[in-house]
């Protein structure tokens, strides 16, 4: 390691490039739920940078079946869509426990107050408003994609301490 690797503290600096490997980025899956062909398409594009699997559904009802069928790392969730609403959706699935961990960002065109705090009571972990810019989409992506496979990371890390350690649950 060089001097360029390390902070003025001397502390080692580990890149994003480094830090997505660590931390497998590639095996992560984001579904994106927005009931318009056009920005299910622009924010999966956006998301390509991400490196991981972009699945999409056009309403909170078909976001229901594929996240009952294959439960993705991160959720992107239009606020207003047909049949579901995306509050409605978030709603949903932070009250089942089995789902309450996925975190969720909220997208909306919608930019009152009110509406930001709707979605954090929702249980939204982040929100963006529209239109979305690529980096800032991006950049939260990866942020809570880390913060999900650390989360898991650790529960594993746990699971093994408990087990070696004969304290089984």
């Amino acid at each position: 390691m060089s001097a360029a690797d390390k902070n003025s503290e001397g502390r080692p600096v580990i890149s994003e490039a480094d830090l997505d490997a660590q931390m497998d980025l590639a095996s992560a899956t984001i579904l994106v739920v927005d009931d318009h062909e056009q920005n299910r398409e622009l924010l999966q594009a956006y998301l390509e940078d991400v490196g991981c699997t972009v699945t999409s559904a056009a309403d909170g009802l078909e976001a229901l079946r594929e996240i009952e069928r294959r439960p993705p790392d991160l959720i992107i969730l239009d606020v207003m869509m047909p049949r579901m609403s995306g509050f409605q959706l978030c709603e949903r699935l932070k009250s089942d426990p089995a789902m309450r961990e996925i975190p969720i960002v909220m997208v909306t065109a919608l930019s009152e107050i009110g509406d930001i705090e709707r979605a954090v009571e929702a249980g939204a972990d982040d929100f963006l408003t529209k239109p979305v810019h690529k980096i800032e989409l991006v950049t939260r992506t990866k942020s809570l994609l880390r913060v999900r496979l650390l989360k898991r990371q650790l529960e594993a890390t746990l699971r093994e301490m408990r087990r070696l350690s004969g304290d089984a649950d």
